[in-house]
């Protein structure tokens, strides 16, 4: 059967990529951006031009522009069977060196924007009894590095959502995924978008070269692994498709797609999860 599909940031990356998959496979995409008539527009015409595809203004950081990308996508297409929540910013820097105002910016994307589509969408889908949510994380979802510190716990945050509010979903039909995507050459990484960085100037020089000279080594190991392991933003784009021509009750809450990993993000994922049924099991929760 094929699906309704509502996508967050297509303008580049993991999201026009997905966009464009989901569409060649026959789905309706409805393909959400920022600046549809603006910065974004000759990507917004190239989308708009793909069989099945929608593209619409959308700016996750804003309650009324959420809201109404999704009412107009339902008044149009009657239901939105997935939602991915692929619109994200980076943040590199040490944490000392972040403004409060920088680290509310990378979580007004990359947290509150993808609550503010589950808030939107959530009416709909509880009414069809049935729907599919997937969010972009990062890595392995449950530890986290130096100089990125306020980007990773804000995908925890999302990592948070996901796995709480599955079982508060699950009587109405509706699963989440969150695919941990590891390191691939998309805009987010190659510098053409900047990301909410560190902003206190005084306080990174006060830290001295031995600072930046780690920075600077952990990003050389980073973008050498992944030109080493040859990492294609395509994969993310078909895990999106695996997930959804997965038959339902049969998804995982966590999909890792990370080749650099050689394996270790599966096993992560899997000892994570026994020992929350151990934790369960000691409290006496049955979820």
């Amino acid at each position: 059967m094929k699906k309704i599909i509502f996508i967050t940031g297509t303008s580049t990356g993991f999201g026009k990529l997905m966009t464009q998959t989901l569409s060649k496979e026959g789905h309706t995409v409805i393909a959400a951006m920022r600046g549809v008539n603006g910065k974004n527009q000759a990507a917004a015409q190239e989308l708009a031009a793909l069989p099945g595809v929608d593209v619409i203004e959308l700016d996750v950081t804003s309650d009324t522009s959420v809201n109404e990308a999704i009412a107009q996508s339902l008044a149009k297409h009657g239901r939105i069977d997935v939602l991915v929540n692929n619109a994200g910013v980076a943040g590199f820097g040490l944490t000392e060196a972040y403004t409060l105002d920088q680290v509310k910016r990378l979580f007004d994307v990359n947290f509150y924007g993808v609550l503010r589509t589950y808030n939107a969408v959530l009416p709909s889908m509880r009414a069809n009894k049935n729907g599919l949510i997937v969010n972009i994380s990062t890595g392995a979802s449950g530890f986290t590095m130096p100089f990125m510190v306020p980007y990773m716990a804000s995908k925890f945050a999302m990592e948070s959502l996901t796995e709480g509010i599955q079982q508060e979903l699950k009587a109405y039909g509706i699963e989440n995924v969150s695919i941990q995507s590891g390191v691939y050459p998309t805009e987010m990484n190659n510098g053409s978008k900047t990301g909410f960085n560190a902003d206190k100037e005084d306080i990174i020089a006060a830290y001295g070269d031995g600072a930046t000279n780690a920075f600077n080594k952990m990003g050389t190991a980073l973008f050498g692994k992944m030109a080493e392991f040859k990492m294609d933003p395509q994969t993310i784009a078909d895990g999106v498709l695996e997930l959804i021509n997965k038959e339902k009750g049969t998804r995982p809450l966590r999909f890792p797609l990370d080749a650099i990993a050689l394996g270790a993000d599966h096993e992560f994922v899997k000892s994570r999860a026994d020992i929350k049924d151990k934790w369960l099991k000691n409290y006496g929760f049955t979820l």
